[in-house]
């Protein structure tokens, strides 16, 4: 997909500025969200087995429940422990015909996991030496890698500290 040059970048880039400067508000001003947090990001896998594999046995991830989704006879509806009391869940469906994963409008672009220099440094290693394909560090981006699961969903390893962005506080 080609990017935006020339003029039509610099009004992409002027209407971002005007946005931030619309609803943007100091870390004092914003007060805290209405609700707890996330209890889970559901996504949907082409084989139980084979996400299971990849998230617990090669990311670390412990499975923590496995259970048949209620809302379609056969379907497994599982449940991965990613840190910080906070659970990445999965649906199959078996009988669908699913396309392959493409990053499209309502789609996860990926999921950034928040990771210790020593977590980042151990993730890189096994995925090297489990052949798993990944970009980065590059593009002026010295902590994050990223990779895709087995769904194609994309993960990025992000070697800064919850609520942080770019060495910048986003939260309280």
């Amino acid at each position: 997909m080609p990017q935006p040059e020339g003029a039509e970048l610099d009004r992409i880039r002027a209407h971002r500025d005007e946005l931030r400067g619309k609803y943007l508000k100091p870390l004092a001003d914003r007060g805290l969200a209405p609700t707890q947090g996330v209890h889970h990001i559901a996504l949907v896998c082409r084989d139980v087995e084979t996400t299971i594999k990849f998230y617990q046995e090669l990311l670390g991830f412990p499975l923590v429940e496995l259970v048949e989704n209620r809302d379609y006879a056969g379907s497994s509806h599982f449940f991965f422990d990613i840190g910080n009391r906070n659970l990445l869940g999965f649906f199959d469906f078996p009988g669908h015909d699913h396309a392959d994963y493409q990053e499209t409008i309502g789609a996860v672009q990926h999921l950034a996991l928040s990771v210790s220099a020593e977590q980042f440094a151990a993730g890189k290693a096994k995925l090297e030496a489990e052949g798993v394909e990944y970009l980065g560090p590059d593009r002026g981006v010295e902590d994050s890698v990223y990779f895709r699961d087995p769904n194609g969903v994309g993960i990025e390893f992000y070697r800064e500290e919850l609520a942080v962005f770019d060495g910048e506080r986003l939260m309280g």
